[in-house]
């Protein structure tokens, strides 16, 4: 792999010491970081390298999407705006109307809005991953494979969150079954650059031997594990009129709390539940954006103070990182009642460190520091957003845009240079998710006109 210096320009490490290296060079070599040398110094061993002019740019550590679902791009201005879960009873979900091939499409949108946005890193959430896992991981990105399920027995318009009364043994080995395939297939690819991941889907359709059998699967495949957790309030009170105890308790009681776990949401916690996920140093996926478009706050510093690791991570509709951090930082201080707290560099570190942290992966991604997988992002600094750029993460961080991000780097690759995708036939995807998702979304509402969805569609 040929030697790549990014010279002159500003290095946001993000490590620990959250270190800012200006008029720097950054040397990647064989996918790794192996120098930062300030005032210009390269190593003569590097004297063959390919020079990148990194003047009037800011070099930053990929973000870390720790909760995507990136086919969820189907819905985008369709469940943004009326709250969770989707209040509209349609007896069939949208999904069921496309082709895997069609799916897949959206898969792809999902990840180019990664890219663009810059992602190096997205947790896949989902059922039958396989369908589109060939496709979005020759995209180069650096994915988590978080395939999950549930065992309870429900209809075709159960709404997530609603109680159920029946859970099937074969539906649960189906679950199981199909981790095992995609642990089999996909897991250590590329150079480690692909990471299986398992999980229950939704507390309230997991029987306790579901959750026994994913945490003993997740156990022994070295990999962090997954749930929805207090998403919504009818989840909370399902909980209680089903097993008596709250969400939290209910996995507590059932030993699925442990380090390894990536709890997604945590919108509606109680102080007990707040306390027992510090006590297990739960992971805490928090997607502040779409939390805001719900209408809610979670308790992040609570949690935090708890002992919860805190990533961030997208949801639904939007793989904008960019757009998470800035949510996360102002919605958390308005939740502090502080204007200066959380400041621009914390938010930063839990899309970067802290999410890297979340996964086990924190020795190896997460900053820029020597030795590390050279998973970064280029910023043009000089745009008008930006400047004048006296502080680069916080004018990054409260002021950037998407459209400021002008390449990714993945395990030493660029898959985007210059502000063009080199992974992925970026227009024909945008075009082809258009149509698609336009018809798709026009014959559900035409063969379901009872359920009074008060949306009209474009044309």
């Amino acid at each position: 792999m040929a030697t790549i210096v990014i010279a002159n320009t500003t290095v946001v490490s993000g490590d620990s010491e959250r270190s800012v290296y200006y008029d720097s060079n950054i040397v990647v070599e064989d996918g790794l970081i192996k120098e930062i040398a300030s005032g210009g110094d390269v190593s003569p061993s590097y004297s063959g390298a390919e020079v990148i002019d990194g003047r009037d740019k800011a070099v930053f550590p990929g973000f870390i999407n720790c909760h995507a679902h990136i086919t969820a791009t189907i819905d985008r201005g369709i469940t943004d705006d009326f709250g969770f879960p989707f209040p509209f009873r349609f007896p069939e979900n949208v999904r069921n109307l496309i082709s895997e091939e069609e799916l897949s499409v959206f898969a792809m949108l999902g990840a180019i809005e990664s890219i663009r946005t810059g992602s190096t890193g997205v947790v896949e959430v989902a059922s039958g991953i396989e369908r589109y896992a060939k496709e979005i991981v020759g995209t180069g990105l650096r994915w988590f494979l978080a395939e999950c399920g549930g065992d309870a027995v429900v209809g075709p318009g159960y709404k997530p969150g609603e109680p159920v009364t029946e859970f099937s043994d074969a539906q649960r080995e189906k679950v199981i079954e199909n981790s095992l395939e995609l642990f089999e297939k996909w897991d250590g690819h590329d150079n480690g650059r692909i990471t299986f991941m398992t999980g229950a889907t939704l507390v309230e359709t997991s029987s306790p031997r579901l959750l026994s059998q994913i945490r003993q699967l997740s156990e022994r495949a070295r990999c962090p594990y997954t749930i929805h957790l207090d998403q919504s309030r009818l989840e909370v009170n399902t909980a209680l009129e089903m097993h008596g105890k709250r969400p939290s308790q209910y996995l507590a009681d059932s030993d699925f709390l442990s380090p390894r776990l990536l709890a997604a949401h945590v919108r509606y916690p109680n102080g007990d539940e707040i306390r027992l996920l510090g006590e297990n140093k739960v992971a805490i996926s928090h997607q502040p954006a779409m939390a805001a478009r719900r209408g809610v706050i979670p308790p992040i510093p609570l949690l935090r103070d708890a002992g919860c690791t805190i990533a961030i991570g997208t949801d639904n509709n939007t793989q904008d990182m960019v757009e998470a951090m800035r949510v996360g930082m102002f919605t958390e201080r308005i939740l502090r009642d502080d204007p200066a707290r959380p400041q621009p560099e914390d938010v930063l570190g839990m899309a970067t460190m802290g999410s890297a942290t979340a996964l086990g992966k924190e020795k190896i991604i997460g900053s820029l520091e020597v030795d590390k997988k050279a998973d970064l992002v280029i910023v043009d600094k000089m745009r008008a957003n930006l400047s004048p750029n006296m502080r680069v993460v916080s004018s990054f961080v409260n002021n950037g845009q998407a459209s400021d991000i002008r390449s990714v780097m993945v395990d030493g690759k660029f898959i985007m240079r210059d502000g063009k995708i080199l992974t992925i036939d970026e227009e024909s995807i945008v075009r082809e998710a258009d149509r698609i998702g336009r018809r798709a979304w026009r014959r559900l509402v035409e063969k379901y006109p009872n359920v009074g969805f008060p949306v009209e569609l474009a044309p």
